[in-house]
């Protein structure tokens, strides 16, 4: 008895389109949860209190909450097009 190579013919469609859902259901199934919020810090470590020496600029006092406010808003300024640009 002879196979027929047309059921072969016609599966093949069938078989790829079914390989291409099944990697792509998986691959949705893949995702990592995204949350937001600050996981890298903690209560303890505020951000005044200093971190690595060349990262700090002149006039900032490591642990001056009030000297690292004022850092803070003249780095704002800084950022601002219209401030910078004398307008």
């Amino acid at each position: 008895m002879k196979h027929s190579n047309t059921n072969t013919k016609a599966r093949k469609p069938f078989v790829i389109l079914a390989a291409t859902a099944l990697t792509v259901l998986l691959a949705a199934c893949s995702e990592k949860p995204q949350t937001a919020g600050t996981t890298h810090s903690s209560a303890e470590h505020k951000a005044w209190s200093g971190g690595q020496k060349s990262f700090n600029t002149a006039g900032w006092t490591p642990g001056d909450k009030a000297s690292w406010e004022a850092q803070i808003k003249q780095r704002n300024r800084s950022q601002n097009e219209y401030v910078r640009m004398g307008q």
